[in-house]
């Protein structure tokens, strides 16, 4: 297993792809502000998704929200977005300058406490194009995002996503590499993530 070391603003992928990390993208105070709206304000929904042919649980909460009349699936399910909030359509500008492109839909993660998980998986529904450009917003408790190269499986890299920091996922990336947020039983502390995309249909 080779583990690479993170540097602030360059890409942290060895190869196949571009990922770029900036821890203090938000303010420490008004990230945990942030997810307290965001707690309150999204419509929270837990939904079942297919694994391996069976139908179970998310781990987590989600919600999806964006441009109306374009839904967006993955994993079996098909969303229909919830309107525009006026904080997210602050948090899409604010990210927007760094991704050089306009985010049509954001999918909402909440992750209650550490039990709450994601595995393995790639963005790269067909929907989001040839090479998607994922921005991902993390609030609250700090937990690891992982990633592994699709092919090789040994390498690896993890990064502690901070409260209020921002993680650009872009060119190849969803194609060579899949990522997961592992269960973490020991944090108590929940955490909001937020993933901007483009839904070309």
């Amino acid at each position: 297993m080779n583990l690479f070391p993170i540097s602030f603003q360059q890409n942290l992928l060895p190869y196949d792809g571009e990922l770029y990390y900036y821890p203090d993208f938000i303010g420490e105070d008004q990230g945990f502000t942030i997810f307290e709206r965001l707690k309150d304000e999204i419509q929270w929904k837990q939904e079942p998704i297919m694994i391996f042919g069976k139908k179970v649980m998310q781990p987590r909460l989600t919600a999806l929200y964006g441009d109306p009349q374009i839904p967006y699936g993955y994993s079996g399910i098909m969303m229909e977005p919830n309107s525009w909030t006026d904080l997210l359509l602050e948090i899409k500008l604010k990210i927007e300058e760094v991704a050089r492109i306009k985010f049509t839909h954001v999918l909402l993660n909440y992750y209650r406490d550490g039990v709450d998980s994601m595995g393995w998986h790639r963005d790269n529904e067909k929907e989001l194009g040839k090479n998607p450009t994922i921005g991902s917003v993390s609030f609250g408790a700090v937990r690891d995002f992982q990633f592994r190269h699709y092919i090789s499986k040994s390498d690896k890299l993890n990064i502690p996503l901070q409260n209020g920091s921002f993680l650009l996922m872009s060119g190849s990336t969803q194609h060579h590499w899949e990522h997961q947020l592992p269960k973490r039983k020991k944090i108590s502390g929940g955490r909001i993530n937020l993933t901007f995309r483009k839904i070309i249909g």
